[in-house]
């Protein structure tokens, strides 16, 4: 059965998707209403069937139908009321509450365009809910379209965590591509205003850091007492999803670091070019000094002013103001060379 959409990508009851996975077969699209007849049949949860439902947060019948229809846990409900912090993994009521995070789907990368899933991970049930759609969840979603099979939630909860560091592997990779040409210019000594796209570069990968790291230690914890309900195979495609995560963010902080190193010595250039300014000016004044402070000496229209009345008194003027101003330029740039 078809999910009937109504606004804010929802149905009536908040669900913007649903899916029924079977070992045989390819996932089945269903809607809400199979839920009570699904969880009253424990023959399919036998035989390894589940559901994966996702919800929209802005619905605002979706807490209603959370509350009605679905026992939850919780601290599943409470994660859905918190603003975008850190990520968690735990274990409530004998299920998995995870608060994950990723960019959002039309996303450039922006430090402030990331958002949050809540999932709820049962031995046959996979709830997620989010305000705004995200690129991990649907890119997940675009793999089961495509037909691809998921023996368990796990399973699915493993390719979720992996569509996540691929997110973060991509804008990882097109941030690198930014800073090499960055970092290009800044070794042909061209300064310009890469300044102001290094600090954002910057802010939004510590920030997808400072939000994401906690995900594989949290999940390396949780794999050290998993549930009982979880496979061994389940267990290894977790403890890989984490791998490649915390590979992602290890590429992540790599890259902080080195626009770190690259902001350092673009400052350390700009610092550079400035002192010469301000040399060259400081050189100017004082070499201009002696012709400005004998032009009004000279002006003044006083009596007894020397050279008045001699004829070659402006050469000889001229003249001494031109050697001083040698022996000042000397002074100035002879000693700096020396």
């Amino acid at each position: 059965m078809q999910t009937t959409v109504a606004a804010y990508g929802s149905d009536k009851n908040g669900l913007i998707w649903g899916y029924r996975f079977t070992p045989d077969g390819a996932a089945e699209v269903v809607d809400a209403d199979v839920v009570p007849a699904f969880m009253g049949a424990q023959e399919q949860h036998a035989g390894g069937a589940f559901l994966w439902l996702h919800f929209s947060l802005s619905n605002q019948a979706t807490d209603r139908f959370f509350r009605r229809s679905l026992q939850l846990p919780e601290g599943f409900l409470e994660s859905l009321r918190s603003e975008v912090g850190s990520t968690r993994l735990e274990l409530d009521d004998d299920r998995l509450v995870a608060v994950v995070h990723d960019v959002l789907f039309e996303s450039a990368f922006d430090a402030s365009d990331v958002g949050t899933t809540s999932l709820c991970i049962s031995p046959n049930m996979v709830i997620s809910a989010r305000l705004r759609p995200l690129r991990s969840v649907d890119q997940l979603r675009s793999a089961v379209r495509a037909g691809q099979k998921f023996r368990s939630p796990v399973e699915l909860l493993a390719h979720l965590l992996r569509d996540q560091a691929s997110v973060l592997g991509d804008i990882v990779r097109k941030s690198s591509a930014r800073v090499d040409q960055i970092e290009d210019r800044l070794l042909a000594n061209r300064v310009s205003t890469d300044r102001k796209e290094l600090g954002s570069l910057r802010r939004t990968l510590v920030r997808l850091q400072r939000l994401l790291a906690p995900e594989p230690t949290a999940l390396f914890r949780l794999l050290n007492r998993p549930p009982a309900w979880i496979s061994r195979d389940d267990v290894a495609d977790l403890r890989q999803a984490a791998e490649e995560f915390s590979t992602a963010i290890g590429d992540s902080a790599t890259l902080v670091e080195r626009v770190k190193l690259i902001q350092e010595e673009l400052a350390a250039l700009v610092n550079e070019q400035t002192g010469r300014t301000l040399f060259v000016l400081t050189v100017v004044t004082v070499l201009a000094l002696p012709i400005n402070l004998v032009a009004g000496l000279f002006g003044m229209n006083v009596g007894g002013m020397p050279l008045a009345n001699s004829a070659r008194g402006f050469a000889v003027v001229v003249t001494c103001l031109v050697a001083l101003t040698v022996v000042l330029a000397y002074l100035a740039f002879g000693k700096r060379r020396e």
